[in-house]
């Protein structure tokens, strides 16, 4: 069974709103062992609407549609339904009163075009309403001889939600006839760029082409590292996740210098984890981030368990006088130590963390734009590192930030 998913509305092609719909309905097909295998968006046009619905279903044996219920003239996901299904729209007395009744119950005066919401396509199912105006849709339709089926949804995201639980999961379910489990586990890296991780997984990559499953994607994620996911089909979950288990192996067995973490680990999350089991607390020094690694950290539930604070020393007196670097280039590594000893010493904290670089436009202390100098320091013991980074200058700063907490993550791990 495959279900594909179209998210209607102007609002979505505008950047007004931003479609995290699709995505949770994504989630959901793929714990259930539906496949989906498109997504797509279009504007409030019945001609486009119809079009790219009847393209969706000429491959998928089902497509949800998300939005364009609602009372008003654009919005037309019911006019489309019925245009690919053939029939016309008729008024359903029992959706009519719902709507009717519940204005009443919350003393406001209703609009005649609520109404417009009890049209339903002959021959659609009704998901009824619990906690809005609209209802859903499940509208079979025949597509060159082949039974398939429209679901449509509000695209309100508790409306949606709760309808595809309650109605729309199910269905597919019964449809499908066969129950299946998709299991993905993503492993997340830093260290390495995308082609080289991919080379790297040559051997794995091609022994999983032959199998089939599971199977491997990357996905490159700025600060948050590359990913690698693995996605397996079963028939329970835990035969899904022993398949997923396996490879896990096989890919660790080749990059496991450079995995950080699984799922929703992020890189300040597992450093303040391996703070946390060695019961020490952390401090921040930053220069050319100007605060980010903080934000990153802090942002993180629990953090005030380890997190001391974080100055941010960006004028070249502030390194100085209350950091006691030493009078010089601040762009360096001697910099980043002082900085770092600082840090520890005006926080009373057992570990610090400093960052001072170049992020651009120009050089700096003869350093050029892409400079990093990171600083650790772990009771006594000091240690530095220049790095090189690519990118335009937030791009530099948020890498800054990743690469940071990767040394610290390296070192805490080797401790």
């Amino acid at each position: 069974m495959r279900c594909d998913i179209l998210a209607v509305g102007t609002e979505l092609l505008l950047g007004q709103i931003t479609d995290t719909n699709s995505q949770w309905m994504g989630e959901q097909l793929a714990a259930a062992g539906i496949d989906s295998l498109y997504q797509a968006k279009v504007g409030d046009n019945l001609g486009r609407v119809t079009t790219v619905v009847s393209r969706m279903l000429a491959d998928a044996d089902a497509v949800i549609m998300c939005g364009g219920l609602g009372p008003t003239h654009d919005d037309l996901t019911r006019d489309a339904i019925a245009a690919v299904m053939g029939v016309s729209l008729e008024f359903d007395d029992t959706v009519a009163q719902f709507i009717r009744d519940l204005f009443e119950s919350r003393g406001r005066r209703m609009a005649e075009n609520n109404l417009r919401q009890a049209m339903v396509p002959v021959g659609a199912t009704i998901i009824p309403q619990t906690r809005g105006t609209a209802p859903g849709l499940i509208c079979p339709v025949t597509i060159e001889g082949r039974s398939k089926v429209i679901y449509a949804v509000p695209g309100v995201p508790h409306e949606m939600k709760d309808m595809l639980q309650r109605a729309v999961l199910p269905d597919l379910l019964e449809r499908a006839g066969e129950a299946s489990v998709i299991v993905s586990r993503t492993l997340r890296t830093w260290g390495e760029s995308e082609s080289g991780l991919n080379e790297r997984l040559d051997p794995v990559i091609e022994r999983l082409e032959a199998e089939g499953n599971p199977t491997l994607a990357f996905l490159a994620s700025g600060w948050e590292g590359i990913k690698v996911r693995l996605t397996a089909k079963a028939a329970t979950h835990a035969e899904a996740s022993a398949v997923i288990d396996r490879w896990d192996a096989e890919v660790r067995a080749l990059v496991s210098d450079i995995v950080f973490g699984v799922d929703d680990d992020t890189m300040e999350s597992v450093v303040l984890q391996l703070l946390r089991e060695r019961g020490l607390t952390l401090g921040l020094a930053e220069s050319v981030t100007g605060g980010l690694v903080a934000g990153r950290i802090t942002n993180v539930a629990g953090a005030s368990e380890v997190f001391r604070g974080g100055i941010v020393s960006y004028a070249s007196e502030v390194k100085f006088e209350l950091l006691g670097g030493p009078e010089g280039p601040v762009v360096s590594e001697a910099a980043a130590a002082a900085m770092a000893v600082g840090a520890q010493r005006v926080l009373g904290a057992d570990v610090a963390l400093a960052l001072t670089g170049v992020a651009g436009p120009a050089e700096q202390d003869g350093m050029p734009v892409g400079t990093l100098c990171v600083g650790i320091a772990i009771g006594s013991e000091v240690t530095t590192r220049t790095l090189r980074l690519p990118g335009q200058r937030d791009q530099m700063r948020q890498m800054s930030v990743i690469s940071a907490l990767d040394l610290l993550r390296r070192r805490l791990s080797a401790a």
